[in-house]
């Protein structure tokens, strides 16, 4: 992960390669619209925060994922010293986000969530991390949930738990986890200096043997298992905050085959930030996935080489490295990130909460939340107070979703001691198209599974993952923007390799592809 600043040539050619290979469309087939959203926060009953002392500076995720069977994602928030909340969604598809308070589950200590289907019913479950034991819960239908930490043999143990990835390895139907402890509260000769061990689960029949710790663990915020190589096996990015490591960490990289950590024999360069937050895409159309990695001071663009990552050029404009309103200097602090695309041209942008943790004064106080449209040349640029969505809260969890069923990505943010944001998309977007690859057991939801669309403009190519952002995950079909073509064609790399046959499909709809 050597970082250094690309050529001026070479950033030409990585751009101009951008714009063709990931589907950019064209000035004279759709004008680029300023991105446009509306507070609904108003719609949901009563306000919810993220809050608690010391121990809740970091954490404040959020779960979005489809709990009774409709079409329309609820939202699961968490509460931190509060007890979580779940917001049920009334919305009537196409029409104005409309959200409800549920009964529960309400489970305190919560620092984020992650759904998935681990059990393979085809239900979505949600593993609960917490400041305490953390909580698997049973998907049961109709937003009805059990605890079945126990009963799937999983020892949670009793850590801050502040990061989650998930994936299936060969041959087996229950997934593989990996969960992410922050500081070992206990330790009496902390905060600094005292990183938590992390662990891994791996599955033995219908539940889970003893976990395996992943020692040395560096004080993680956010973990993504990702086929980032594209050789059928998947590896465990973490990133780590360094406030707490001090000098002995860094940014790791673990295979699980053998389950060990990659080091500079491996071509894996040392990397340190205060890494908060992970979020993954391809942008150059090689089929590679990108990484975001949010940090205090700067977010860090890293190029997929196939062999490694090297830092994106200053001149792409990824770094968000300073408040975009106010008056306030001092450098950012990025949480969650999710790439996504917001006004459906066919290039991804990208979402970052930003926000001080408490009150660390040589950071900004007032740091208002970053929205990066991507530009036909491949750079992205700033347009979080256009689009009505910089307030100055200390945001940590987010998700970029389609609430309403209208082809539009919506956002849903987390604040530190401040209200639970809503924001529709409004925005005049070109065409869509969702994707939600479903196989017949096991692996129900197809984690691993490389999505194509391919337009008159280029092909888009996306990685369904559980993991990365800030303590925040979201189990919804796969969001292409196609500009103005109104079909598409697709095509499915399922996670054991087999590559499916292109589809012709038409615009404005959730396609929903069985492998038996």
């Amino acid at each position: 992960m050597a970082m250094f600043n690309l050529s001026l040539s070479a950033l030409r050619t990585w751009t101009t390669g951008l714009s063709c290979a990931a589907g950019a469309a064209s000035g004279a087939a759709l004008a680029q619209a300023e991105p446009r959203f509306v507070s609904r926060a108003q719609d949901v009953v009563g306000s919810h925060s993220y809050v608690g002392g010391w121990d809740f500076f970091v954490g404040g995720g959020v779960a979005v994922f489809n709990c009774n069977g409709d079409t329309l994602p609820e939202i699961f928030a968490a509460g931190g010293a509060a007890d979580s909340r779940l917001f049920l969604n009334d919305s009537t598809p196409g029409a104005d986000i409309r959200l409800s308070q549920a009964d529960g589950p309400a489970v305190s200590r919560v620092t984020g969530a992650y759904p998935l289907d681990m059990d393979g019913d085809d239900v979505l479950d949600l593993m609960v991390l917490r400041n305490g034991p953390n909580v698997v819960l049973r998907g049961l239908g109709d937003c009805q949930f059990e605890d079945v930490t126990t009963a799937w043999g999983l020892d949670v143990g009793d850590a801050w738990s502040t990061a989650f990835s998930a994936t299936w390895e060969a041959g087996q139907t229950w997934p593989t986890l990996a969960i992410g402890n922050y500081v070992d509260a206990d330790d009496p000769d902390g905060p600094f200096g005292a990183c938590d061990a992390n662990r891994m689960f791996r599955p033995s029949g219908d539940g889970y043997d003893r976990p395996i710790v992943l020692d040395p663990g560096f004080c993680p915020l956010s973990m993504l298992f990702s086929d980032w190589r594209r050789d059928g096996r998947p590896m465990l990015r973490v990133s780590n905050d360094r406030h707490y490591y001090l000098h002995d960490g860094r940014e790791q990289m673990w295979s699980l085959d053998p389950l060990r950590e990659l080091g500079e024999g491996d071509g894996w360069a040392p990397l340190k930030l205060w890494g908060m937050g992970i979020a993954s895409q391809d942008l150059t159309g090689d089929g590679l996935p990108e990484v975001m990695l949010t940090s205090m001071g700067d977010q860090l663009l890293m190029m997929n080489e196939g062999t490694g990552f090297a830092a994106a050029p200053f001149a792409i404009g990824a770094t968000a490295h300073r408040p975009h309103v106010g008056d306030d200097g001092r450098p950012s602090t990025g949480w969650h990130a999710q790439f996504g695309d917001v006004d459906n041209d066919g290039r991804p942008d990208l979402f970052i909460a930003k926000g001080n943790v408490d009150q660390m004064p040589g950071m900004a106080m007032e740091d208002p939340n970053t929205l990066l449209m991507q530009q036909a040349d491949g750079t992205f640029a700033e347009r979080g107070a256009t689009a009505g969505i910089a307030t100055p809260h200390r945001s940590r969890g987010a998700a970029l979703a389609d609430l309403n069923g209208d082809g539009r990505l919506d956002l849903v943010v987390v604040n530190r001691r401040a209200p639970l944001e809503v924001w529709q998309n409004t925005t005049e977007a070109g065409q869509w198209l969702a994707v939600d690859p479903r196989q017949a057991e096991g692996n129900r939801r197809a984690i691993g599974a490389f999505v194509e669309v391919r337009t008159s403009t280029g092909t888009q190519i996306q990685e369904r993952t559980v993991g990365g952002g800030h303590v925040s995950g979201t189990a919804a079909p796969l969001h292409f923007g196609l500009g103005a073509d109104e079909s598409a064609e697709v095509r499915i790399t399922w996670p054991d390799g087999t590559v499916g046959p292109w589809r012709q499909v038409d615009a404005g709809q959730i396609l929903t592809p069985h492998r038996e």
